[in-house]
């Protein structure tokens, strides 16, 4: 990461490590949860089997239930929220997942259609109407980006530019939300918020 070599550099968004701080939240949002759904997209292998070890590790250390649930299309997506009439469970864990991210509109509707807690990792999930998200900042990874842009502009080779790592996160709450799913928003987590949305 220091010294990438060859001509490369870049910025880590710390998306697939966060999944446990991620679920951590939504059980302290959702209290009385036990099973919670996690959605990913195993069409995106490698992101997909580490969004599962790490849920499936943080759920035993936190007692949960976790039950897997893959969708790769609109439609796929539109199933898996029909089982969930049958399964129901307490909360949902979307992945964070290209794929994923450009159905937010979709997932956030089926989720407040369903009355199912979601948790998101990009903060747009949360502004649209999701429960919450917790992330990597993406605007400040574009700042990070345009430094970086800038100095291999001016002539600095790529080789001599370590690989950054994305140092703010953000955690979204939408209170409106939370209170249409009969939910109150701990305290602990209105001061960590970094925006709470009424």
């Amino acid at each position: 990461m220091a010294r990438p070599g060859a001509n490369v550099t870049g910025i880590n968004f710390f998306t697939g490590e966060l999944v446990a701080k991620r679920l951590e939240i939504l059980r302290e949002l959702v209290p009385g949860a036990a099973r919670v759904a996690v959605l990913v997209n195993r069409s995106s292998a490698p992101s997909a089997e580490t969004t599962l070890r790490d849920a499936e590790a943080a759920a035993r250390a936190m007692q949960l239930q976790i039950q897997v649930f893959d969708a790769g299309t609109r439609q796929e997506i539109e199933a898996v929220f029909a089982s969930f009439a049958r399964e129901r469970p307490d909360a949902l864990f979307v992945a964070s997942d290209t794929f994923l991210t450009t159905r937010r509109v979709q997932l956030v509707n089926l989720a407040a259609r369903h009355a199912i807690p979601t948790a998101f990792p990009n903060r747009e999930s949360a502004e649209i109407g999701g429960l919450m998200s917790y992330g990597a900042s993406i605007s400040d990874a574009w700042r990070q980006s345009g430094t970086y842009v800038g100095q291999v502009l001016k002539g600095t080779k790529p080789a001599d530019l370590p690989v950054v790592q994305s140092s703010k996160f953000e955690l979204v709450i939408n209170a409106s939300t939370a209170r249409m799913l009969g939910l109150t928003v701990p305290d602990k987590l209105l001061v960590a918020a970094d925006e709470v949305i009424e």
